[in-house]
Formats: C-alpha cells, structure tokens, sequence
C-alpha cells in the first residue's frame, strides 16, 4: 500500500522490462482511479504544487479564478498545435469578458503545466482531477469554461458557410510549413474541426465534467456552501443548466489498471 497526493490506497502492479515504467492505479480523494505512470509522480505533485500556488496568487489579489477544460491531444484529426492556441485565446477573451483586473482563467494547455512526453492522458488527469478538488475535496475554483464548438470556428474563421472547404484550405496552407500537421490525414483534420471539435468528444473534458459534478454534490451536501455556492459551469460560452450540470457523462480516462 502507497499513499501520495493526499490520496486513497493504490495496487501497485508488476514491473515492466526495459524502458517501459510501472503502472500504478491512483486514486483521488474523490473517488477517481486513474492508471499513471510511476516515474511521473513526483512531476505529478511538483504541478500540483505549483498550480495551487498559482491559484493561490490569484486568489489573494481578489480575482473570481476558472478552470480551463479543452481538448489537447492530437487524436481522431485533433491537432496539438492549433489546439494549444485556441487554449491561449479562449483564456484571453473569456479575461477580457469578464475583466483582467477581477477573473484570471488557468490555462490547462500551458506550456508550464506540462508534463515528460511520455506522459499518457491518464497522468495528466489525475494532476487535473486533483487540483480542481483542492487540499478539502470541494474545489478551488469559482468556474469552470468548457470548450465549445464556437470557440475552434472563430479559431478557423468559420462562418457557417463552406466550413468544410475552408478547413481544407486553412490545412493545405499551414500543412506547408507545419511538419506536424502534416503528419495528420487531411480528411480526419477537416471532419474533426468542422464536426467534432469541442470537449464533448474528449476523454479527459469527459472526466472533469463528472469531476465538477461531484464536487458540486459535495457542496450541495455541506451546511455552509449548499446549491447557491456551487462552481459554476459554461459550455461554449454559455452557463449551463441545473439540469446538465447535474448529469454524468461517459468516463474517460479514469478507471484501475488492467492486468
């Protein structure tokens, strides 16, 4: 038995040869279980620490704080590098709306958070699931942002007319200078964008939604917070409903490793 982060009891599973690292099933105070890599836990908490301090700034200079969730990973035509800039400037102009001086919105896609490349989706949300459930289990944020579909369009300068085509253009000219984007299939690249891109079809924005959830349940069962003090919740730009905000979705990265 192994305890770290302030978390419940792991399994730790037989050694792997070579270059390949153990795998450790970790588990949040909340009841989220995820399969990371052991050579990645004290990068894992160094992150932690230092996001909280970050948090922990903007807090004390009277800031409303937000969590960023958006999809990173290059998957399913997904690409990293056009999805580290929406991140940036989802943050800006989520700041921008509410004002600099009075919200501050923790960019998830920031170079400073990440972690080693060998670092799986798993890794990365366990670090995520335990800052957003703070040192109590009850959050250290006052929102969270889900990314929508309109944020990528504005990105892509979509505008409801030929999207598809337009994202045929934007790939065939930026291809040309960008190795990595080439290394995605044109078709996969154009149908992600125009028809999926948005948390709602992301494995690790599918547990930090659930997460979100739980925290709100606890603060809903606490005699001081209760409904009026839960975290409040936007999809693509709008607040969501006490209904969705309520509502599980389909897990994600969480789960024990397997044998």
């Amino acid at each position: 038995m192994i305890r770290v982060f302030g978390v419940t009891a792991v399994l730790l599973l037989g050694s792997i040869s070579g270059a390949q690292a153990d795998k450790v099933t970790e588990c949040t105070r909340t009841g989220f279980c995820y399969c990371i890599n052991t050579d990645l836990r004290g990068a894992i908490q160094q992150n932690i620490t230092d996001i909280r301090a970050a948090i922990a700034a903007q807090r004390a200079a009277g800031k409303a704080v937000g969590y960023l969730s958006i999809p990173i990973s290059s998957v399913a035509g997904s690409a990293f590098g056009e999805n580290i800039k929406v991140a940036a400037e989802v943050k800006e102009r989520v700041e921008e709306r509410l004002g600099v001086h009075a919200a501050w919105l923790l960019n998830t896609g920031a170079k400073e958070f990440s972690l080693p490349a060998i670092a799986s989706g798993a890794d990365y949300t366990l670090m995520w699931t335990n800052v957003l459930e703070g040192l109590d289990g009850l959050g250290d944020f006052d929102f969270v942002y889900f990314v929508g579909p309109s944020e990528f369009a504005r990105h892509f300068g979509l505008t409801g007319k030929a999207d598809l085509e337009k994202l045929e253009a934007y790939y065939d000219a930026t291809a040309k200078t960008d190795a990595d984007l080439k290394k995605i299939d044109r078709r996969a690249f154009r149908d992600y964008y125009g028809l999926r891109a948005s948390v709602a079809f992301s494995l690790g924005a599918h547990d930090e939604w659930d997460i979100i959830k739980t925290i709100n349940q606890k603060r809903i069962a606490d005699a001081k917070l209760g409904i009026p003090k839960q975290i409040g919740v936007f999809f693509d730009g709008a607040a969501v409903a006490p209904g969705g905000l309520e509502s599980p979705v389909a897990a994600g990265s969480a789960g024990a490793c397997r044998d």
